[in-house]
């Protein structure tokens, strides 16, 4: 049996196969103009329905429609009340009109849950659906430590801690503009800290697992005045990020002694993971941190297991 899954995220449209073992993710950023911080809704709900045959259509290439036994979809950002966004119904429709089609199961879930699925596929800890972990969400529009209980891939997310205002994620594409770099900047941003030999960074206070990143940001201005070196300020933002995500951790793992998760598109930063390699951490492979359709597809599966 192969399990579809569908993830229309607010930047990067996705579609994936799993058969329980081996996973294929096909996924497209979406275009976002020079200079900008990203797309409004309709724009990239737009992106997504005009997108998503292509992508659909390079996937089931190579899947026989006969073993497809159920659809899955991410229908939101997080699985809370209220939490909504109108990019996810370009996902939604696809996935319900396949699966009314093929005659198969439909599978709903949230943005984040897909998130952590696959990075504990792509880890390889595949063991830790069925137990219970502590869970970091670090993207564009998440940065949130999370209780997780997770049984038969029914994945339960509760918020512990985590910013109270701008995400890492945001942090990081603010500084890419005013570095001038392009949107998502993460990748680009990661490789300028990489030529920084410095090891200034600004000690954001956290307390009660919570943290504040706007603090930061007029920090990360303040460097780039006084330094104009590019590669100077990347490496001072993203230090300051990952000092602030490994105290609280540390902070967590004192009263919750459980392994680490990360998730989002942050958490492929290579300084972060630096940052965090002597602790009981699970970081997914790079490629499956950032958005994708793969983790969908696979809690679809287990669900039909």
């Amino acid at each position: 049996m192969i399990a579809i899954g569908f993830d229309t995220s607010n930047y990067t449209t996705s579609c994936a196969g799993f058969d329980g073992t081996e996973g294929k993710n096909v996924s497209e950023l979406l275009p976002v103009k020079t200079g900008a911080l990203g797309l409004r809704q309709s724009d990239a709900l737009f992106h997504h329905i005009k997108r998503l045959p292509e992508l659909s259509d390079s996937l089931f290439a190579s899947i026989p429609v006969r073993q497809i036994g159920a659809i899955g979809v991410s229908t939101r950002p997080r699985a809370v009340e209220g939490s909504y966004m109108p990019c996810f119904l370009a996902g939604e429709s696809q996935a319900r009109t396949l699966a009314s089609a093929l005659q198969v199961p439909l599978h709903t879930f949230s943005h984040q849950q897909g998130h952590i699925a696959a990075a504990l596929w792509s880890a390889g800890r595949m063991e830790l659906l069925v137990t219970s972990f502590l869970a970091w969400h670090l993207s564009g529009g998440t940065t949130e430590l999370l209780m997780v209980h997770s049984e038969d891939g029914d994945i339960r997310c509760q918020r512990i801690g985590g910013t109270t205002d701008i995400s890492a994620g945001q942090l990081i594409d603010r500084t890419g503009q005013l570095l001038g770099l392009d949107f998502p900047a993460g990748k680009a941003l990661d490789a300028l800290a990489s030529e920084d030999e410095g090891k200034d960074l600004f000690r954001v206070k956290t307390h009660d697992l919570e943290f504040s990143f706007s603090g930061l940001e007029n920090q990360v201005r303040a460097c780039f005045e006084r330094t104009q070196n590019p590669a100077a300020t990347a490496g001072f933002a993203l230090r300051s990020v990952a000092y602030a995500v490994r105290r609280t951790t540390l902070d967590a793992m004192k009263t919750i002694p459980y392994p680490v998760v990360f998730s989002g598109g942050v958490a492929s930063n290579s300084l972060l993971r630096r940052t965090m390699s002597d602790l009981d951490c699970v970081f997914a492979e790079p490629r499956y941190s950032t958005d994708n359709a793969l983790g969908i597809a696979v809690l679809t599966y287990l669900r039909e297991a």
